[in-house]
């Protein structure tokens, strides 16, 4: 189990990385001109990213995070904590694939949203990730 929950631990490690640098590279794009240099390298290294890093990371996360689950009961289902994580996991989840969604504009040079926009959803993971690290370590209900 030490093994699966290893692995676990470094699928989130990445995941949470890729999610948290992927909007700020989007916040830089969208202030590049569609079809620039600059544009275009930032396409590169953003579906690089995804592709390479986060969704893998994901997949594994939710792969070892079930294997403990289910393969070795690691939780009780009796626990307010697990639902909550289990809850923001999914809200993570969605997130990234909203995070995909706004790769595929920017990769067809379609994006429509200000960096602003991009810089406040940047903080979104950071807090579910927050909450999930206090409901995991501290398990305060």
């Amino acid at each position: 189990m030490e093994w699966v929950k290893a692995l676990h631990v470094i699928a989130v490690i990445a995941w949470m990385a890729g999610t948290l640098y992927l909007p700020r590279l989007f916040v830089y794009h969208a202030d590049a001109e569609p079809g620039s240099d600059k544009s275009e390298t930032f396409k590169v290294m953003e579906r690089r990213l995804m592709k390479a890093i986060m969704t893998p990371a994901m997949i594994a996360t939710w792969i070892f995070g079930l294997w403990l689950v289910i393969g070795y009961q690691a939780v009780s289902f009796l626990d307010i904590w697990v639902w909550v994580k289990a809850v923001l996991v999914l809200a993570l989840s969605g997130y990234h694939g909203l995070m995909a969604r706004h790769l595929r504009a920017f990769a067809e040079d379609r994006n429509d949203k200000p960096s602003r926009y991009f810089r406040m959803i940047n903080e979104v993971p950071t807090v579910m990730m927050i909450i999930i690290v206090i409901m995991v370590i501290v398990k305060p209900f």
